[in-house]
């Protein structure tokens, strides 16, 4: 956790996706207790194989599993803990499914919140501050990035609206391979998040990005986002102009992990940087506008055919200045 902190990030996910083991606790306790201490957002994903959706036995099975992952996240002091739902089974996709979903949803919320406790339980407490001062951790609903898996973004807003303490987590990477490669610019964000507003209602949002290799509407697997069709430039854009309404937070899904975390971050600032600098210019050709009488759009034509203009003279005198090598014609022999 210091070296994340070091690289200026301010959130981390934990994932059990595997068994764990008694020593585990408390490596998750002292990182509750230096995150409760810094701000600094921890957050846990639960097992990656789940059915919720399958027999009594495959349900309970992976509620069981989850269980382990609702004590840690108690432990760790994790804002959110992020779950799959699996496949459909013998389910089919619609409104009767999704309710069964958010009814196992809701279930899991309640037991969220008996694992935290109650107040007055500061006794058996003390040792976990934020179980007292902060609210219980939120239920992440992943999207999924497979046809056969329970979790388009429809489903999972409309199952978050319905469950209080749920909270829609939006896999970048499985939305665009699901959708054929749904996300390739900042308007394609931009009705993502506008869907997600008036179908969710809220404004909290997890969410995970990765380069990401797909095909025929499946994810594969992750890839480093330079070398995916995936690109965060658009995202961070997005962000940049229109995310203020937001309490977003986003974990890196990458292979090259913390590298990706890094490029997100930066980008993400060169995107809010570009942001200001076109707001002062803006708002310094409106100033000069008025005081010369003239209308704020011909102001910026002019200044546009000049710069075109500044930009062409510039070409011209490095042509004149730049010598051409001499071509060299090898003899052929005889």
């Amino acid at each position: 956790m210091d070296d994340i902190t070091v690289l200026g990030l301010d959130a981390m996910e934990v994932q059990t996706v595997r068994t764990i083991q008694p020593q585990h606790f408390d490596q998750y306790w002292q990182a509750g207790i230096l995150s409760w201490n810094s701000d600094f957002e921890m957050n846990m994903h639960g097992p990656y194989y789940a059915e919720l959706l399958g027999s009594k036995r495959e349900r309970n099975r992976t509620l069981s599993k989850m269980e382990t992952s609702l004590q840690a996240g108690k432990i760790i002091n994790a804002r959110h803990l992020t779950f799959h739902v699996g496949p459909y089974g013998e389910c089919q996709p619609g409104s009767e499914t999704n309710e069964q979903v958010a009814n196992i949803l809701a279930g899991v919320v309640d037991r969220v919140r008996e694992v935290w406790g109650v107040a007055g339980e500061e006794e058996d407490y003390a040792a976990f501050p934020w179980v007292h001062e902060a609210e219980p951790s939120l239920v992440g609903v992943e999207t999924s990035g497979r046809q056969e898996l329970w979790g388009t973004v429809e489903e999972v807003l409309e199952v978050c609206n319905h469950v209080e303490g749920t909270v829609p987590v939006l896999n970048m990477g499985h939305i665009h391979a699901r959708g054929h490669g749904r996300l390739r610019t900042s308007e394609d964000y931009a009705e993502l998040f506008d869907q997600a507003r008036e179908t969710f209602g809220g404004s909290t949002f997890y969410c995970h990005f990765a380069g990401v290799e797909h095909r025929m509407g499946n994810a594969l697997h992750y890839t480093q986002i330079k070398k995916s069709d995936l690109k965060f430039e658009p995202f961070a854009e997005f962000l940049a102009e229109e995310g203020d309404w937001m309490d977003i937070t986003i974990i890196s899904d990458s292979p090259l992990l913390e590298h990706d975390a890094m490029y997100m971050l930066q980008h993400y600032d060169k995107a809010r940087q570009r942001l200001l600098e076109i707001r002062a210019r803006d708002e310094r050709r409106a100033k000069l506008a008025a005081q010369t009488g003239m209308d704020p759009e011909e102001l910026k034509r002019k200044e546009e055919e000049a710069a075109a203009a500044r930009k062409a003279q510039l070409a011209e005198e490095q042509g004149k200045t730049t010598k051409k090598p001499v071509k060299k014609t090898a003899a052929k022999g005889s």
